[in-house]
């Protein structure tokens, strides 16, 4: 059996994954529906699969003294998940409990990941992984999170910069709280 592998992004309505200053976490648009489905989305067993950026921007969450009750419920189960962190420059041993460490080519590792893996495979952000990973054929799903946000002048680091043409065949479409959108694709190299 292969296990799928979900590329998992949040975006503003005009293609950014980050942002300059402080519009707090999610763009502050976060609701009770949206943490509802970001928590079933993380319920069942999985392994996460992460770039070595991602991987230190949220390592310092995980320190021991911590208060991770602050966190919401689907990231605490995302730092409770056994995580692959695809690195050349991180060594072991790593903050985050369950991690290891895969210095190889990140085609070649999810490969045999998906070839391996019991459980699927999720990796949230890491977006330099997710786009070679894109062009590689290996991400079976593509789930986007639209905010109601458009951070023209402070967003940085736009979701699909440098990645081939894809077809996307969209597999479902959902609003949460009125007004964010995720979408779920199965892409398609074009042509």
């Amino acid at each position: 059996m292969t296990a799928t592998y979900t590329f998992d992004v949040f975006s503003t309505l005009d293609g950014f994954a980050n942002h300059k200053g402080d519009w707090g976490g999610y763009w502050g648009k976060q609701g009770p529906e949206l943490l509802a489905h970001r928590a079933a989305a993380y319920r069942d067993p999985l392994r996460m699969v992460l770039g070595a950026t991602t991987y230190s921007s949220n390592a310092p969450f995980l320190a021991p003294g911590t208060d991770r009750t602050r966190f919401d419920g689907w990231i605490t189960r995302m730092f409770e998940s056994p995580v692959t962190v695809l690195s050349s420059r991180l060594t072991e041993p790593l903050d985050w409990p369950g991690t290891t460490i895969e210095p190889g080519a990140a085609a070649e590792v999810v490969t045999r990941l998906k070839a391996e893996s019991e459980v699927p495979l999720r990796s949230h952000g890491s977006l330099a992984l997710n786009r070679a990973l894109l062009d590689a054929g290996l991400v079976d799903a593509i789930e986007v999170t639209v905010f109601p946000v458009l951070s023209g002048a402070t967003g940085v680091d736009r979701v699909f910069d440098g990645v081939g043409d894809f077809d996307l065949e969209l597999l479902e479409a959902r609003t949460f709280d009125g007004d964010t959108q995720v979408l779920t694709y199965r892409p398609t190299r074009h042509g």
